[in-house]
């Protein structure tokens, strides 16, 4: 496992996102309301709309472009949509938020 350092828990606004840009494209942590955050690459499966600017609600977000809603634990999208948004591993330890992720973060 390749766990590295993206920031913290306060970077993201409960309900909301925060991008991170990477050597294989963005990916976009969200936070729930209850401060579960979750990894999403920031690409709906639909079309490729940004998730990231989508709106956050409970566990699932809703795509902006389309609205598609997708479960942010799993990345699938809710019926009857169908389609998936790649995970990535996410765990915060003391409000330090750490991504499982084999890449280089851009700055």
């Amino acid at each position: 496992m390749n766990w590295i350092q993206v920031g913290y828990l306060a970077d993201i606004p409960r309900q909301g996102s925060r991008v991170i840009k990477t050597s294989k494209g963005e990916i976009a942590l969200f936070r729930s309301v209850d401060d579960e955050v979750f990894a999403l690459d920031d690409r709906c499966p639909h079309k490729g709309g940004p998730l990231s600017q989508g709106i956050v609600h409970g566990k699932r977000v809703t795509c902006p472009l389309h609205s598609w809603v997708i479960a942010l634990e799993s990345g699938e999208a809710v019926a009857p949509d169908a389609g998936c948004a790649h995970r990535h591993e996410v765990r915060v330890a003391h409000d330090v938020l750490f991504l499982n992720f084999n890449g280089e973060l851009e700055s």
